[in-house]
């Protein structure tokens, strides 16, 4: 990640006396706060700062089809220095905001950072795309995937001034990386906090289909060695695909796992398949579970006029985290979050269910899985739209989580693989 940085801190200079995505930077030309991001993402696809004229605001963007490039090769190749953004969060000089971001334990609530990089990751990507010979861009710029988010300093100050730094680092032909570094003023300097890899997806201005975007030019071994990353990045997310426990069977190692937890849980006195004993220090999958239900106003809408995926991943993490304070019986840190996909987009007044599950603990460690569906109350039906996996990590060893049904004990699998996969065993 230290090359990214690098990059980033070389163009930082040049870039802050820049617009923001070709639009005014205010303030005698000091880097732009989160409002003047969302702001700038309204100006650029045209959305209505009501919800009365929602829709009439997305039927005009319906006429933008015709501007859609036919083809990558139609539009001009864009470097990594053309979506480079810097933004501030002035936690520590501006109190009202403060407020916002404060949990009554003095922290800085952790689900309004992943909003902000959300709606950053969002602005980069346009930046990226952006035509100045358009008023208005075409495109739907949604997230499809938090590849990951690594904490590089657990603790986050609610009274010292925030910078997050970004920009495109790989594109494919309708998707788009973009990493995100954020760090902290304490002490006369600013100090890494974490790096945070989003992947985005372009759409027609209906978001309907895909539709094309810029192609990115590396220059120079700092930007290709990122660009390489990216495609490693595109190949990993495939083979996790391939292999997921959800479309193969476990592996050899995996079953014997599985067999091993089986096995450590039968009752020795009745020697049966059916009587199962709790281990010492242990705690059945099924007692690990803490659930919530949001119902999704119009004021938790995007710039799209469906719910903003960042309050998704807010309310997503902040059940998760509330699960493994009560399995850990304390105040957990996060250590990374990890493979959030995006599968369907929730729409407005839609009933959103959320499940959290504590799947896989390792002495301090507790890998907290969060499902997301909507339910339809009138069809009675349940669709997945999201899918989010945190790691945490305790101040003292918590109990072994133990799975008793063949569903749970993949469960288990997979969590263990996502803490394999982010505390790097």
């Amino acid at each position: 990640m230290l090359s990214s940085r690098v990059l980033l801190l070389r163009s930082a200079e040049r870039f802050l006396s820049r617009t923001l995505c070709m639009g005014e930077v205010t303030k005698q030309g000091r880097a732009p706060d989160m409002t003047e991001v969302r702001n700038r993402l309204r100006e650029i696809v045209g959305a209505s700062t009501n919800w009365s004229d929602h829709q009439q605001a997305m039927a005009e963007r319906g006429s933008l089809s015709s501007m859609l490039a036919k083809s990558q090769g139609d539009l001009p190749p864009k470097g990594m220095k053309d979506s480079y953004l810097e933004v501030h969060l002035p936690l520590g000089s501006e109190a009202q905001l403060r407020e916002k971001y404060l949990t009554f334990h003095n922290t800085v609530r952790f689900g309004r950072i992943l909003e902000d990089l959300d709606s950053l990751a969002v602005l980069i990507s346009y930046s990226h795309t952006f035509n100045t010979a358009l008023k208005r861009s075409p495109l739907s710029i949604v997230t499809a995937l938090v590849d990951k988010i690594d904490m590089r300093h657990h603790v986050i100050y609610p009274d010292c001034d925030v910078k997050f730094t970004g920009h495109v680092t790989w594109v494919g032909k309708t998707s788009i990386e973009a990493k995100m570094h954020m760090s902290q003023y304490r002490d006369g300097a600013y100090a890494p906090v974490l790096d945070a890899t989003f992947v985005m997806v372009a759409r027609d201005p209906e978001n309907k289909r895909a539709a094309f975007v810029n192609p990115l030019r590396p220059d120079g071994p700092e930007e290709e060695k990122l660009f390489q990353e990216g495609e490693a990045n595109k190949l990993r997310r495939v083979e996790l695909s391939t292999a997921s426990l959800l479309k193969v069977a476990p592996t050899d190692e995996e079953r014997k796992i599985v067999h091993s937890l089986f096995l450590n849980t039968l009752d020795t006195k009745t020697v049966s398949f059916r009587s199962r004993v709790l281990p010492p220090n242990s705690v059945w999958m099924e007692d690990a579970k803490l659930k919530g239900l949001e119902i999704c106003h119009p004021q938790e809408r995007n710039i799209f006029n469906r719910i903003f995926g960042g309050f998704l991943m807010r309310k997503a993490y902040e059940l998760g985290w509330a699960n493994a304070c009560a399995f850990g019986g304390c105040r957990p840190r996060l250590v990374a979050v990890d493979d959030i996909l995006f599968q369907k987009p929730v729409e407005i007044g839609s009933l959103l269910l959320l499940s959290s599950q504590v799947c896989y603990t390792e002495g301090k460690y507790i890998q907290v899985r969060v499902h997301s569906e909507v339910f339809d109350p009138l069809t009675r039906q349940h669709k997945t739209t999201n899918v989010f996996h945190y790691t945490f990590v305790s101040d003292r060893d918590v109990p072994n989580i133990i799975p008793k049904t063949y569903g749970e004990s993949m469960l288990y699998l997979d969590g263990k693989r996502h803490f394999n996969q982010t505390v790097g065993h």
